[in-house]
C-alpha cells in the first residue's frame, strides 16, 4: 500500500480548497443554506479539525503503539472495508444531526482557514515517510469504520477531503443562485 500517490492527491485537493477560498467573502463563508446545513466555512473547519484532531491523532497513536495485540482496536467494520475497497466514499450526501460535539464553529477569518489547511498539508508531508514502517497490527478505532491502521488513517484523510468537494460544489451553487436573485 503506497501512500505517496495519496499524499500527492491530497495536496492537489487541499490546494483546490485554498484556491477556492480566495473567491469567497467572509459573509459567503458563514452563510448557511438552511438552519440544519453547514456553511462553507463550517465545512472547511470540519475538514481541518477532523484531520488534525481525529485522523492524524489516531494515525500517530498507531505509529507509537506497542506490538501488543491488546492495544489494538480490532478489525474494520463492513462499512469500513467497503470504503477502502472502493477507494473512497460513495457520492452521496452524508448528514449527521447537528450537535455541539460534531457541528463545527463558524470561522473567525479566512486566515484561520488558510492556516488550518496549511497545517494539515504540513502534517501530512511530515507523517507520510513514517508510514513505510507502520505495523498493520496497530489500529485505532474509527466510530463507523472500526479499527484502522496508520496507513488507512492517512488514506482516509485524502478520501474525506475528496468527498467534501461534492459538498463544496453544492454549497457554491446555492450561493450563486441566491446572488442572482
Amino acid at each position: 500500500m503506497n501512500t505517496a500517490p495519496a499524499l500527492q492527491q491530497f495536496e492537489e485537493i487541499a490546494n483546490r480548497y485554498l484556491l477556492e477560498l480566495e473567491s469567497f467573502s467572509m459573509e459567503q463563508l458563514k452563510r448557511q443554506p438552511s438552519e440544519d446545513e453547514w456553511s462553507l466555512g463550517q465545512m472547511y473547519q470540519h475538514l481541518i479539525n477532523s484531520a488534525l484532531y481525529m485522523h492524524l491523532r489516531n494515525l500517530e497513536q498507531c505509529l507509537t503503539q506497542s506490538e501488543d495485540p491488546a492495544s489494538s482496536a480490532g478489525e474494520k467494520t463492513k462499512e469500513g472495508a467497503a470504503i477502502f475497497d472502493q477507494g473512497g466514499f460513495p457520492p452521496i450526501r452524508i448528514q449527521v444531526p447537528p450537535s455541539p460535539q460534531y457541528t463545527p464553529q463558524q470561522p473567525d477569518s479566512k486566515e484561520q482557514l488558510i492556516e488550518g489547511l496549511n497545517a494539515v498539508i504540513r502534517r501530512m508531508k511530515e507523517v507520510e515517510p513514517m508510514l513505510e514502517k507502520a505495523s498493520a497490527q496497530n489500529t485505532a478505532a474509527h466510530p463507523r469504520f472500526g479499527g484502522l491502521h496508520a496507513k488507512e488513517w492517512f488514506l482516509l484523510i485524502e478520501m474525506h477531503y475528496r468527498h467534501h468537494l461534492l459538498q463544496m460544489d453544492r454549497l457554491k451553487k446555492r450561493l450563486e443562485s441566491k446572488e442572482i436573485l
